[in-house]
């Protein structure tokens, strides 16, 4: 959908509202896992992912602000890659190992964007966000039961 947008905003609202969306459904399997087990949503292991996750996100946020408002909108898909990489690894050090595994492949994913031309950032995108997410997450249920 946002490769078809006529403009670089109304592409940025398409990833940005389905960033939105993810963090929806990820909030959701959150709190259906822990209650499932009994567990508060932000037990101990939980609090410290969100923790290592937050950051990056955060710088993710604003320097999306700074690349799109500074005309460099063709960095983002870099940017979002290797940021979101980099919060995956550090909060994935507090799950299960396979998860800092998806962080790096999220930033070599990221590494291969900064080095491919601009115009295959939706691609990339779509690789990461899309693809690995449904590979890692069928491996992290089928192995750790969501």
């Amino acid at each position: 959908m946002a490769a078809r947008q006529a403009s670089s905003f109304a592409w940025l609202r398409v990833w940005l509202a389905e960033g939105l969306l993810a963090v929806v459904i990820g909030l959701l399997a959150c709190t259906w896992k822990a209650n499932r087990r009994g567990l508060p949503l932000f037990s101990g292991p939980a609090r410290k992912v969100a923790l290592g996750l937050a950051p990056p996100l955060v710088a993710g946020a604003f320097l999306t602000f700074l690349l799109f408002r500074s005309g460099l909108e063709s960095a983002l898909p870099a940017t979002w890659l290797l940021l979101y990489g980099a919060g995956i690894m550090a909060g994935g050090a507090f799950s299960v190992p396979i998860v800092p595994v998806m962080g790096m492949c999220f930033m070599l994913l990221g590494g291969l964007t900064v080095l491919s031309p601009t115009h295959w950032g939706n691609w990339f995108l779509a690789a990461g966000f899309g693809g690995m997410h449904i590979i890692f997450g069928l491996l992290i249920a089928r192995r750790h039961g969501g």
